[in-house]
């Protein structure tokens, strides 16, 4: 990895009870130098493995279902109580004075301009009410600490989004996945055995010290990956200059490569298996169909759905079927119109069941939300007519 890529980026990573000014003016710097090294994928990707499954539990995976129109605090919150009720509260995923990691979706940062009537919490990113109300619940069920973490595209993303706010009012900390402040320097979580593409993924120490780890995704479709959701919100969490193909890109290109279609599934499930989670919180009340981000096909939708699981795979693949996929589906069925799709590949993994009909669904009913998703046509700002499937009107 060149010097210009071991750069460290001057984003922030703050405490929460700091004004916005202090958030803007604060800055982080950190010497990567032989900390690259772990960020390396294996030399030969390894092909789709024939792996053991973990023996299939009588007990079926719970995953519940909320609705909200808007995000309206008091709702919110109502909502997403009666969602950990119905699976069993918080008690057995949050030690007494734990720490609870946050992951959010705070995808672009500032690059794009949401669609007319619509801003980015309420169109392509997760949205601060339903984090907020995670981390009272998370609270309430005994966290001692609680960090709100995202691996930042640029320093606005909190301040401008409400995460400042909401740090605040839980007494959280923020912090940018890009730096290892407030730690010395990154660490690297081993994939462990049968790892995909890359043995281990170097980031922020926060996320191995967590003691409960909780993944909060806006409901969306991906290009490449046909969905992003939970699982595939693990992303954002490893620091994009070590994981960019060319300095100059600013987003995860090593990550995608030549290939994305078979590679990037495979490496959401080795993130996956590097930082497993303990609880999936899905937010689709507003969110966009036709892609993850205001360009190409994407255009936002209210679904008014919020979704919560305790294995993130079974929680993907109900939040799939709330957008009127079936997520079993194989490229090139829409979503996955150019990749494997990494629910099947998870659930050959053991790593839980993406079949309806082995997930106990709890609350409102799939089909009281289901809102039919247009998939990701193209990334382009223009769109293309000569593309397989057309984007609905």
């Amino acid at each position: 990895m060149s010097d210009t890529r071991n750069k460290q980026r001057n984003t922030t990573t703050h405490p929460a009870h700091i004004s916005r000014r202090d958030f803007i003016r604060v800055a982080g710097t950190a010497a990567l130098g032989t900390l690259a090294a772990g960020c390396a994928p294996k030399q030969t990707p390894t092909p789709t493995q024939a792996l053991t499954a973990a023996p299939t539990s009588s007990v079926k995976p719970k995953v519940a279902i909320g609705r909200a129109a808007t995000y309206d605090r008091a709702l919110i919150k109502s909502q997403m109580q009666a969602m950990m009720d119905g699976l069993g509260g918080l008690s057995d995923i949050i030690p007494s004075g734990g720490k609870v990691v946050i992951k959010t979706n705070l995808t672009g940062g500032n690059n794009f301009q949401a669609p007319a009537g619509f801003t980015p919490i309420t169109s392509w990113v997760t949205h601060p009410e339903v984090v907020r109300a995670v981390g009272e619940l998370a609270r309430d069920a005994g966290a001692g600490q609680i960090y709100i973490v995202e691996a930042v595209y640029d320093a606005q993303s909190y301040p401008d989004w409400g995460y400042v706010e909401i740090a605040n009012d839980l007494n959280a900390t923020l912090i940018d996945l890009n730096q290892p402040a407030p730690y010395e320097s990154f660490v690297n979580l081993p994939v462990g055995e049968g790892s995909f593409i890359y043995d281990k993924f170097m980031v922020n120490q926060i996320l191995q010290d967590a003691d409960t780890f909780i993944s909060v995704a806006k409901m969306k479709c991906h290009y490449n990956a046909g969905v992003t959701l939970s699982m595939k919100n693990l992303v954002g969490m490893v620091p994009y200059m070590l994981y960019n193909a060319n300095p100059s890109d600013w987003w995860r290109s090593a990550l995608h490569g030549d290939d994305a279609g078979y590679r990037l599934p495979r490496i959401i499930l080795d993130l996956n298996r590097a930082r497993p989670i303990h609880l999936a919180v899905i937010d689709g009340v507003m969110t966009g169909e036709g892609g993850e981000a205001p360009r190409g096909s994407f255009k936002a939708v209210q679904p008014g759905a919020l979704v919560a699981g305790k294995n993130a795979l079974s929680t993907d693949a109900v939040s799939a079927a709330v957008m009127s996929f079936d997520p079993t589906a194989d490229q090139p069925t829409p979503p996955f119109l150019r990749a494997d799709n990494y629910l099947n590949l998870g659930n050959d993994l053991g790593l839980g069941t993406n079949k309806l009909e082995q997930i106990e669904v709890v609350g409102a009913s799939i089909e009281d939300v289901r809102y039919e998703f247009g998939p990701a046509y193209t990334m382009s700002y223009k769109y293309q007519p000569n593309q397989p499937f057309a984007p609905r009107s």
